[in-house]
């Protein structure tokens, strides 16, 4: 446990001398220091020496880093630190949360009184009881405490668990990059998945800096950000929990006793702020929201931490394989990382993206990336005060500020400002031509726009080798370099957009067109064959099917203007604004066809795929294999797609490269989570052994979501797993729901899992042996006999089982989940109608989703005991069965991909818990269905644990990741309780009674979502 009480039960509301002074005074030492919050940021994540060129192998360059990491120490003072015992090093940790608990317990008394506050403290320990020792008195004591609440009491309840959740979170981030400090300036060896360890194994592995350069020159590596159902905290909320982590990370500074009382003063004005904050949308997202929403973490986050992540990158590289440009400095490397997004683009299930969401994104897009420009030349013209009296200037640079509408006499001897209130001038007018906005500060005069993102980069790499070239380069190196990185990943566009629909859509899109030009009555009835002939016989015409005064059915209409519309925004924006077409099932190769002919319509394609010169695609055209079926059936159609005459000339104009998307979510509630992994796994072989023998590159984007069950996992582990050959330096994934928040909004944590995602890819490219272990054969031969058992096993339950859709409707809040307003996404009628309710209606991401909210979990893990005992059993005798146990053992301990599956079952198992899923259980009221579903339910989950554990070796839940094990350990004491909560409310809105769907009522069902998927951390 964290602490006896989270709350500090006992402590008066005001604190006493005695606590103030221990607050004020330094925590234990453990003879160490404390860094300053400058020199903290330096030494970040990673011990960074002074970069000096190695002279023998990377073993000599680590012992250096080391070295210098241990010099570190004596920088200024460090955060607090501990050595020892895990608990000594988690010690920060309890003080943050017990802290961060008391100022929650200080405004919860002032603001509801003190009986709220011991009716928290009640159910908290009751409910801890519970879990304790499955303690059926505990259970009947929540029953009758629960049931005594009133509506007003029962939401202010629930408020105070789910902001002591996210409170916890914010102090459990801070701990991360507080032990990341700690390691960096003990001098520790590079931790896995940081860039450094990346490099150094490559080094180790005796890989030539020229490899790696060419790795990096076809590299691309896109974090795609999408607006999915389920992240469920507000803009506001996130603000001041960012505010509350940046106070929060200021007291491992060291401070003064008024510094630090001040300190707190804040801090308890922004838990108070929480308080009085209202964590619910009072209505349902609109697209517009869901665009800010995903803006606000490029200005917390992306725009700084991703050139600094670059800079680091470039500096790890000239120490472990040194390669000097012409003056000396690190050798750039390509802008291979980008940020990609689906908001605004994305239309599959969501009428209210359109053409005039998709203008809208890329005008946000533009505004608040031109604007960041705007302010970083600002800054720079007051930093670059130097005057030609003192130093020489470049006769580029001369030239530059030459051209420049400023001609203050005040200002004749600087040309640097000059210069960059030119820049300026000129970025204003692109603003304002690109956005339709002024600047927020007016230009000095007129100036032409800039024509392109090169065009100004040009100009900013004038003033950078101008001061290079006279001894300015710290001056380049504190703002400039990173503005200049930050235009080439940028541009004026911030994030290329993907468009994404479903394939029935583009046939039925399709069809009308057809049917109105008098080409084709019945589209739609056709043959594949006979639709794929038509559809390759349209592209080779130079006439279009469009008519301009036709007025078409609303779909037609609306998708054809959305093609039109991502044509004008490139032209707009350039052409990274949007380079990419999802096709959401994709089930057939006139799918893709099919989005072709559109782009024809639209002028984004240059016929001649039948034999024809010259043929090209703007936008590449993306599958999304979904479904089992549709994994088994991706390399046909690829290999169909590849094969067409002609199609090595759009192959040529998207250099010589195909993207194939993979969907986890649904393959998961197809088949389950062994057997999805496994389909998965196959289908990226095959698609690599196609690739290779037409000679085509292949990127797999990866549609992971934030459960296990939906891909979800740590992202370092889950690329390091894939196939060998399948990431090959090209990866695109998606970051979905409460992920991003948990991933970006804290900037230095961000900037972490960025670099790992870098790190992964690069070992997994440069590496690759890793991941063809000795029998590997044998390994896919058993993998494919527990994908047979437990694919069977998962269907059994799911879709075969007399009443198991009312039993999932009734023991989860699914239902409620779809009334609350997570996103722009409209809720299924079917979903709303229990006539017609089905379970292969649902969409993945809320049936994960509900799962987790009830404490199963159960896409993450079930099917898997069974399957491992039946394929032992089927082995016969006892010496057999104890080999292929063996055989099983080995496949954890050499094989990533089997070793990243289980390790992610583990942590699922870990966040389940029966005893609480035996109370939402209790919500079917047919008492033989209700027994019958969770019985199996609960022996499939015990059976699990078991197989698990007898594969591994761990008797215990996640015992080879003891720091995770206590993160989710600690969080039991406040989730439990939303869940006992959750339970008690949903009886009351299901009753039928009156006041049952009272507005507090419903409030209160929609604040313990929240606050549960705060405590899971990956619930969506």
């Amino acid at each position: 446990m964290v602490a006896r009480s989270f709350f500090a039960t006992g402590r008066p509301s005001r604190r006493s001398d005695a606590e103030k002074k221990a607050d004020q005074a330094p925590y234990p030492s453990n003879q160490e220091t404390r860094m300053t919050q400058p020199a903290a940021r330096r030494a970040s994540s990673r011990a960074t020496p002074a970069r000096k060129t190695p002279t023998a192998p990377a073993s000599q360059a680590a012992e250096a880093l080391a070295a210098r990491g241990a010099a570190g120490t004596t920088l200024g003072p460090t955060s607090r630190r501990s050595s020892g015992s895990a608990a000594a090093k988690d010690q920060p940790l309890k003080e943050d949360i017990r802290f961060l608990g008391r100022l929650l317990g200080d405004v919860l008394r002032e603001q509801e009184g003190a009986a709220a506050f011991e009716t928290v403290e009640t159910i908290r320990q009751t409910a801890v009881r519970f879990r304790r020792d499955g303690d059926r008195q505990a259970e009947q004591e929540l029953d009758r405490l629960l049931k005594t609440l009133s509506r007003d009491q029962t939401t202010s309840v629930v408020r105070a668990f789910s902001y002591f959740s996210h409170l916890a979170n914010i102090a459990e981030d801070q701990h991360h990059n507080r032990r990341r400090r700690v390691h960096a300036l003990a001098g520790s060896p590079p931790q896995p998945g940081s860039l450094l360890r990346a490099l150094l194994s490559a080094a180790d592995e005796g890989l030539s800096g020229e490899a790696l350069r060419r790795f990096f020159d076809a590299a691309l590596i896109v974090p795609v950000l999408t607006a999915h159902p389920t992240e469920v905290q507000r803009k506001s909320i996130l603000d001041a929990q960012r505010e509350i982590a940046r106070l929060l990370a200021e007291r491992d500074a060291p401070l003064t006793a008024r510094e630090r009382e001040r300190n707190t003063t804040l801090l308890r004005a922004h838990v108070t702020k929480l308080w009085q904050t209202r964590m619910l949308r009072t209505t349902r997202l609109m697209v517009a929201d869901e665009i800010e929403n995903a803006l606000s973490y490029y200005q917390t986050t992306f725009l700084r931490e991703i050139p600094a992540l670059y800079r680091e990158l470039e500096e790890d590289v000239a120490t472990v394989f040194p390669r000097r440009g012409a003056r000396g400095e690190p050798a750039t490397l390509p802008a291979f990382f980008q940020m990609g997004s689906w908001i605004g683009g994305d239309r599959d299930g969501n009428p209210f993206v359109t053409a005039q969401t998709l203008r809208h994104a890329a005008r946000r897009q533009a505004s608040v990336i031109l604007t960041w420009y705007l302010d970083e030349i600002h800054a720079l013209g007051a930093e670059l005060s130097m005057s030609t009296s003192l130093v020489d200037v470049s006769a580029e640079l001369l030239a530059l500020a030459e051209r420049s509408p400023d001609h203050s006499e005040h200002r004749a001897d600087e040309p640097y400002r000059r210069a960059l209130i030119g820049v300026y001038a000129r970025l204003a007018a692109t603003c304002r031509e690109l956005t339709g906005e002024d600047a927020g500060r007016h230009a000095v005069g007129p100036a032409p726009a800039y024509t392109s993102p090169e065009d100004l980069r040009a100009d900013i790499r004038i003033v950078i080798d101008s001061l290079a070239a006279h001894h300015g380069e710290a001056l380049a190196d504190a703002r400039l370099t990173s503005l200049a990185r930050a235009i080439d990943v940028f541009g004026f566009h911030l994030a290329s957009i993907d468009l994404r629909q479903v394939s029935d859509v583009h046939e039925a899109t399709v069809a009308e067109l057809l049917k109105v030009a008098g080409v084709e009555g019945a589209y739609a009835a056709l043959s594949e064959a006979d639709k794929r002939t038509l559809l390759l016989r349209e592209l080779q015409q130079p006439r279009l099917l469009t008519l301009p005064f036709h007025t078409y059915g609303e779909t037609t209409a609306s998708e054809l203007e959305i093609f039109r519309a991502a044509r004008e925004v490139r032209a707009r924006y350039g052409s990274r604004i949007v380079r990419n077409y999802i096709i959401s099932h994709t089930e057939t190769l006139s799918d893709l066809l099919e989005v072709m002919l559109l782009q024809k319509e639209s002028g984004m394609f240059r016929h001649g795929t039948n034999g024809g010169g010259g043929a090209g695609l703007d936008v590449m055209v993306i599958p999304l294999f979904e479904t089992i079926e549709d994994l088994r059936n991706a390399p046909q159609i690829m290999g169909d797609l590849l094969a067409l005459p002609g199609f090595d000339a759009v192959l040529a104009a998207q250099d010589n490269e195909q993207e194939v998307m993979l969907g986890y979510s649904d393959s998961n509630k197809d088949g389950g989570f062994l057997t999805s992994n496994w389909e998965l796994y196959k289908a990226e072989l095959a698609l690599v052994d196609l690739f290779e023998r037409h000679g085509v590159r292949l990127r797999l984007f990866h549609g992971r979501g934030g459960t296990v069950g939906r891909g979800g996992g740590p992202t370092y582990q889950a690329i390091l797993s894939q196939p060998p050959g399948t990431v090959n330096g090209q990866i695109r994934l998606t970051e979905q729901g409460e992920i991003i928040s948990s991933k970006f909004a804290n900037p230095e944590i961000g900037r972490r899992n960025l670099e790992t995602i870098v790190a992964a890819t690069l070992e997994a490219t440069l590496l690759p042996t890793r991941n063809r272990p000795k029998g590997l054969e044998e390994f896919e031969a058993a993998m494919q006999a527990l994908s047979d058992h437990a694919f069977s096993a998962y269907r059994n339950l799911v879709y075969e089982t007399p009443g198991f859709k009312d039993y999932f409707f009734a023991t989860t809040p699914i239902t409620e989940i779809a009334d609350l307003n997570l996103g722009s996404r409209p809720a299924s009628r079917k979903l709303m109608d229990k006539k017609q309710r089905r379970i292969e209606d649902l969409r993945a991401i809320p049936w994960g989703f509900s799962w987790g909210q009830c404490r199963l979990l159960l896409p993450g893990w079930f099917g898997f005991g069974s399957a491992v005992q039946r394929w032992l059993d089927e082995a016969g005798s006892a010496k057999a069965k104890a080999a292929r146990l063996a055989t099983l053992k080995r496949m954890h301990k050499q094989w990533p991909f089997f070793a990243n599956l289980l390790s992610n079952m583990d942590m699922v198992l870990s966040k389940a818990d029966l005893n609480v899923a035996s109370r939402y259980a209790q919500l079917c009221d047919d008492r033989k269905l209700r027994n019958a579903v969770f019985s199996r339910i609960s022996a499939e989950f015990t059976l699990t644990g078991q197989m698990l554990a007898a594969i591994t070796g761990q008797s215990e839940r996640l015992a080879d990741n003891p720091l995770l094990a206590r993160s989710i350990k600690n969080r039991f004491p406040y989730l439990d309780p939303l869940n006992h909560l959750q339970v008690e409310l949903l009886k009351r809105f299901r009753s039928g009674k009156a006041g049952s769907n009272d507005a507090r009522v419903r409030r209160g069902i929609h604040l313990s979502i929240n606050g549960i998927a705060a405590g899971l951390r990956n619930s969506g």
